[in-house]
């Protein structure tokens, strides 16, 4: 069906919240917010936020990564390629899911499904909830840094529109391989992030318990990345968290991929890579402001 293109944030426009004013929280606590068991996965959004997904499996060299998930689904009547990790609810599906940590294959499955969106025409949108790619010596046997490098290099120069929506943890080179987009949103209580604070707390301090001292100075919480310009968009949450109220959480997180998505439409594919190009190189231009954020 036709929908007409509402009023939205022009391509390039600076970072703006959506929704309510988020909450001030500790930067720890939302860490802890981001990993809760009952948040809405991947699996969950595209039951509620979409219609009519169609999963497709396989990196076509052998394997079928369960963190990866993906396939066509409508969002409003247009069809779009949606990918995404998966992690679970329970014990069994975490460990079923590897964590929402990603294989090389998983990488691979994402890239064939990107590609496969270019040819088709059809806009990407990803949603990334991940602590990090798997950090396993088989997958680093099998290639997990090229083939993330392989993601981004193709996310860069895709001829089609890109969304990124961080909804839980972004952690490291493996959300960035589902996270070079047009436009990057990140619902309230997410975090996005090189390192997890644990990782970090382990390297600069004297040891893991100072994970909450490390969440804090890392700003990898919305609002700072926001205002940071790394984040384009903060999608607000309902009541507590999204897991509190998840229809009310898929309805706000459906408005803002129509707002962000449709003014993409418009956009000539050869202007959308120069743009969404100049958007990471853009990142650290000014470190005067980058430090007064910081400070």
């Amino acid at each position: 069906a036709a929908l007409a293109r509402p009023a939205g944030p022009a391509v390039g426009a600076p970072p703006v919240t959506a929704g309510d004013t988020p909450a001030v929280r500790d930067a720890w606590d939302t860490v802890r917010m981001a990993r809760h068991p009952g948040r809405p996965t991947t699996l969950d959004y595209l039951d509620s936020v979409f219609d009519g997904f169609v999963e497709l499996h396989g990196d076509r060299l052998g394997a079928d990564c369960p963190a990866i998930v993906g396939g066509v689904a409508r969002l409003a009547g247009r069809h779009v390629m949606v990918i995404g990790h998966q992690k679970g609810h329970t014990t069994a599906e975490l460990v079923a899911r590897n964590f929402g940590m990603a294989s090389p294959a998983g990488h691979r499955k994402a890239l064939r499904l990107m590609r496969l969106a270019a040819r088709l025409g059809l806009p990407v949108v990803t949603l990334v909830d991940t602590p990090g790619a798997d950090p396993g010596v088989s997958a680093e046997e099998q290639g997990q840094a090229a083939a993330i490098a392989e993601n981004i290099l193709t996310l860069t120069v895709l001829p089609t529109p890109v969304l990124a929506v961080i909804t839980g943890e972004g952690g490291s080179g493996g959300a960035l391989a589902l996270a070079v987009a047009d436009r990057v949103l990140m619902l309230e209580n997410a975090v996005y992030s090189v390192i997890s604070p644990e990782g970090c707390a382990a390297i600069l301090w004297p040891d893991r318990s100072a994970a909450p001292q490390a969440a804090r100075a890392l700003r990898l919480t919305a609002p700072d990345l926001c205002r940071l310009g790394v984040v384009d968009e903060v999608v607000s949450e309902p009541s507590n968290a999204a897991q509190d109220d998840p229809a009310e959480s898929a309805h706000r997180l459906r408005a803002a991929l129509l707002a962000n998505l449709l003014p993409l439409l418009d956009v000539p594919p050869a202007m959308l890579v120069r743009l969404r190009r100049q958007r990471f190189r853009r990142f650290g231009a000014n470190r005067a402001s980058a430090r007064a954020v910081l400070r």
